[in-house]
């Protein structure tokens, strides 16, 4: 038997995007449910900072520390605010509906983060569907979203047309 004073809120959508197709798919999936839960919606983007160390190349298993490069971030940061008022512009409503979060950091802490802040109820997100060692280089930032959040998490997995 269902709880019936168990209310499960879902107002607050906020969808993780980065600059693939499978972010997109996310997002058009995320815009279905806020638009069927009548209820708003959030893009967070998270800028992975370049490093650049006096070294060449940065390397934390030799335990060089990276330094970041200004210009290079504000590149990114430009192309971050592109990146979200062009899938904003997708939300039905109206882009001015649309709350744009950008950030700086490391993709899944900065994720929770802006879930948190924005006060979410519920986080969608894609993913790259990766294996093997593809997934262990990477990391899976959807399944650390997935463990650590605090309301529920939705991922839109990516399937080719071919698959």
């Amino acid at each position: 038997m269902i709880d019936s004073s168990l209310t499960i809120r879902t107002q607050r959508i906020l969808i993780a995007v980065e600059d693939s197709k499978y972010s997109e798919k996310a997002v058009r999936y995320g815009y279905h449910l806020a638009q069927a839960f009548n209820g708003e919606v959030a893009l967070v983007h998270v800028i992975d900072p370049p490093t650049s160390s006096t070294y060449g190349a940065v390397d934390p298993i030799m335990g060089v520390n990276p330094v970041y490069i200004p210009e290079i971030n504000e590149v990114q940061e430009q192309a971050s605010t592109d990146l979200l008022n062009r899938l904003a512009s997708l939300w039905p409503n109206g882009e001015q509906h649309v709350t744009k979060i950008s950030k700086l950091g490391q993709p899944r802490k900065e994720i929770l983060e802006a879930a948190n802040e924005w006060q979410a109820d519920l986080i969608v997100l894609g993913t790259h569907g990766r294996t093997g060692f593809d997934h262990f280089i990477s990391g899976s930032v959807s399944e650390g979203v997935a463990r650590h959040a605090i309301c529920p998490v939705v991922i839109v997995p990516y399937k080719d047309d071919d698959h």
